[in-house]
């Protein structure tokens, strides 16, 4: 691409973007298949503003960018204005806690994000070819809308590790976080997985899938036309339990899900318990070209270790089956580490206009990622796998 004057514009409504112009840069790699990741499609994006979970009264309001080249759009991102640090899962509320007793305003802030969704993927989504003037043109326009409205700050959360690289080129500060992810060598079955596993961790697993497994029911597995609307309603119940309990009120409405059915069905997998003909608890999973992404559980009737079976066993025995390379299993959750999920790294990209604060920022982010290195190398070395035949035979 050539170096030709670059025309930034923000719109509240992505309906003002042409979908197949957004796709283009969002999932270029769709045209042969799945993409990469469902969170910043047209389709997954939309389905979050049609529904209301974001917009008016969510704290969330959209003010997409879009880059146009020689009357061509070759760079988008999904942002948003935030009046809160809500479902964001990289969190600031110390930055902001400090700001503000300095005297500062935090809030609204800018934020290059998934909403609710805590899941590695681009977030300066580019046409191939313009990976490099695409994300330069986003980051300076985010930069500019935040100086010239006198902002606080911008955060690009859950980026890709090249983007953090390339950030930080642009004068951004990068941070680091730890999740845990589920990586698929080769395994032929479940059980090869449970082989490279130490005795111990082996036998406990198949506890917990027996124990789980004798709810008194069956659990099933659905996607696409198969999900069907009473499931939806099922869901609903277990997602308002889990949302009060853990955020005090749910993020998505109602409504997100009858949006899902109708525009990505065919990138979910629900996974549900049932018990005399009612579904009494419930996994949500996205499904990725090589990742399957859990996202969200809930129950209406509590039964042992079925937590563990709906969200973590089934979405590896279904990446196994269907030859996907990892499985990642959404925010925090060292009890995640003894099933098979090993920590990695996230990244994220931060901008403040007070250089002041930035510089305190910064200081911090050194100190943060020695200490999240130094605590991924700890847990990788307490992971379950199986060490040395010395131990299998322990």
């Amino acid at each position: 691409m050539t170096d030709a004057a670059i025309e930034i514009t923000a719109h509240s409504d992505l309906g003002a973007v042409d979908p197949a112009d957004w796709d283009a840069c969002a999932c270029p790699e769709a045209v042969d298949g799945r993409p990469y990741d469902p969170f910043t499609t047209y389709r997954f994006l939309k389905a979050l503003e049609d529904s209301g979970s974001v917009g008016p009264g969510s704290g969330w309001h959209p003010r997409y960018l879009v880059a146009h080249q020689h009357g061509q759009v070759i760079a988008v991102t999904p942002l948003y204005a935030k009046a809160h640090s809500q479902g964001e899962y990289i969190f600031d509320h110390n930055w902001a806690h400090a700001f503000e007793g300095a005297g500062g305003e935090y809030y609204p802030k800018l934020q290059i994000a998934v909403p609710f969704t805590p899941a590695t993927g681009r977030r300066f989504l580019t046409r191939p070819g313009a990976e490099t003037i695409g994300m330069s043109a986003l980051v300076q326009g985010a930069v500019q809308i935040a100086a010239e409205n006198q902002l606080s700050s911008v955060h690009a959360t859950f980026c890709t590790e090249a983007e953090a690289i390339a950030g930080q080129e642009m004068g951004l500060l990068a941070r680091i976080g730890q999740q845990f992810h589920w990586e698929n060598a080769g395994y032929d079955d479940f059980d090869a997985f449970l082989g490279s596993l130490s005795s111990r961790k082996r036998k406990n697993i198949r506890k917990e899938r027996n124990q789980a497994n004798a709810f008194g029911g069956e659990i099933i597995e659905l996607t696409g036309d198969k999900i069907a609307p009473e499931h939806w309603d099922a869901f609903w119940r277990f997602y308002q339990d889990t949302g009060h309990r853990k955020w005090g009120s749910p993020y998505l409405t109602r409504d997100f899900f009858d949006q899902a059915q109708e525009y990505l069905r065919d990138d979910m997998l629900l996974v549900l318990a049932m018990r005399d003909g009612r579904a009494v608890a419930g996994a949500l999973n996205f499904i990725g070209r090589e990742t399957l992404y859990g996202r969200y559980w809930g129950c209406v009737e509590h039964h042992p270790c079925l937590h563990f079976e709906l969200c973590y066993y089934r979405a590896i025995d279904y990446a196994i089956r269907t030859g996907m390379a990892r499985v990642e299993a959404g925010a925090q959750g060292e009890h995640k580490l003894a099933r098979g999920y090993l920590p990695v790294t996230t990244h994220s990209l931060h901008w403040f206009g007070d250089s002041g604060f930035r510089d305190a920022v910064g200081k911090y982010l050194k100190a943060e990622r020695n200490a999240v290195d130094h605590e991924i190398e700890v847990l990788t070395s307490y992971g379950p796998f199986r060490k040395t035949d010395m131990e299998e035979q322990q």
